[in-house]
């Protein structure tokens, strides 16, 4: 709730020579003057310090205005890392199979997060937080990159994206049930129309058919919901690098193993993009994207960061007639607009 000043009147009480308060011609204090005639004692707003510097509540207004701003931009780095996942997921199983990205893609962001937490002599977590950044490694590090790699096999990244333009809303209904905050009625009306012209345009780009990666994609939905709601959680008690840091240290020898099985059983052909595919997934997505998103979404909250992921299919798509050659209907621009549209009403709302 944000509070608010109330209106006081402010008067400066002037004293002759003798001693003796003066008042002006309503019976109030009048003000002394100085040698140029100026006023000595001068007026103090309510939200002005001393020498007319910014007071308690109007510094508090512009701290809260600064932080919104800085989570607004981290969590809009974090969809842009996003958005290359799919793009590059496909690179990536030009030399790997998807068990093997994974299990590798894993690994590496974990050594990665490994140098940074030695690096910076962090602590472990307190007992109290490892089940929850085992709900963020089953999520984020294991269960959405697996699952939509196994999706991506047979389906298109425009059809992948479906899965990206519900997220948003997904994420804040497990927001709400988490957490117990309700957004406005405003919030889920912009929530629910992005999700359906996402939903719209996405289905419509793939021809409206159902692939068979379906069932992987939404319970790739699923599963991410659930390790950005506990991540966003955690963001508030940890820096978000060491939710995800220490999300991925735990994964480790899980993955190690996984790499060393994958990688004896799936074939692998190596060349450039299967590499930068891999990088960037580990390094861009796993562990960069998700330190920004999830400072951001400690900034702002979970449900309005969450509503950001709105523009992540759009942009998936750029990417995907950029790096991987699909077309891309005239009908994009029509829809980005009505996604901005929608994101701005979620980020103005109240919840």
């Amino acid at each position: 709730m944000r509070a608010h000043d109330s209106a006081t009147a402010t008067t400066a009480i002037a004293v002759t020579a003798s001693g003796t308060p003066t008042t002006g011609p309503s019976g109030s204090p009048a003000s002394t003057a100085g040698p140029s005639g100026s006023p000595t004692a001068g007026t103090v707003s309510p939200t002005a310090g001393p020498s007319g510097a910014p007071g308690p509540a109007a510094a508090s207004r512009a701290s809260a205005a600064d932080s919104r701003g800085r989570g607004t931009l981290l969590a809009g780095l974090g969809v842009v890392a996003f958005s290359l996942t799919f793009p590059s997921t496909v690179w990536g199983l030009e030399s790997f199979g998807p068990w093997s990205l994974v299990a590798v893609r894993s690994t590496l962001a974990a050594l990665v997060a490994g140098v940074f937490l030695l690096a910076g002599r962090v602590p472990l977590p307190e007992r109290r937080h490892w089940a929850g950044l085992a709900v963020v490694a089953g999520g984020v590090v294991v269960g959405f990159p697996l699952l939509t790699s196994l999706a991506l096999r047979t389906s298109t990244t425009s059809h992948a994206a479906v899965v990206v333009g519900l997220l948003p809303l997904t994420t804040a209904a497990f927001a709400a049930l988490r957490t117990g905050r309700r957004p406005s009625r405003t919030f889920w009306i912009a929530a629910v129309s992005g999700a359906v012209v996402v939903l719209g345009f996405t289905l419509a780009e793939s021809g409206g058919a159902l692939s068979t990666g379906d069932l992987y994609l939404f319970g790739a939905l699923l599963v991410c919901a659930a390790g950005y709601t506990e991540g966003g959680r955690l963001a508030g008690l940890m820096p978000g690098w060491q939710v995800i840091g220490w999300a991925l240290i735990l994964c480790l020898p899980l993955m190690v193993a996984a790499s060393a099985v994958a990688l004896s059983l799936e074939p692998v052909h190596l060349n450039a993009h299967g590499v930068i595919g891999l990088v960037w997934v580990a390094a861009g997505s796993t562990f960069f994207g998700l330190y920004v998103w999830y400072r951001g979404m400690a900034a702002i909250g979970i449900p309005k960061a969450s509503q950001l992921q709105l523009a992540q299919p759009l942009l998936t798509l750029v990417w995907s007639v950029t790096l991987l050659g699909e077309t891309l209907s005239p009908a994009a621009p029509v829809a980005a607009v009505a996604v901005l549209v929608c994101i701005a009403v979620t980020q103005r709302s109240t919840s």
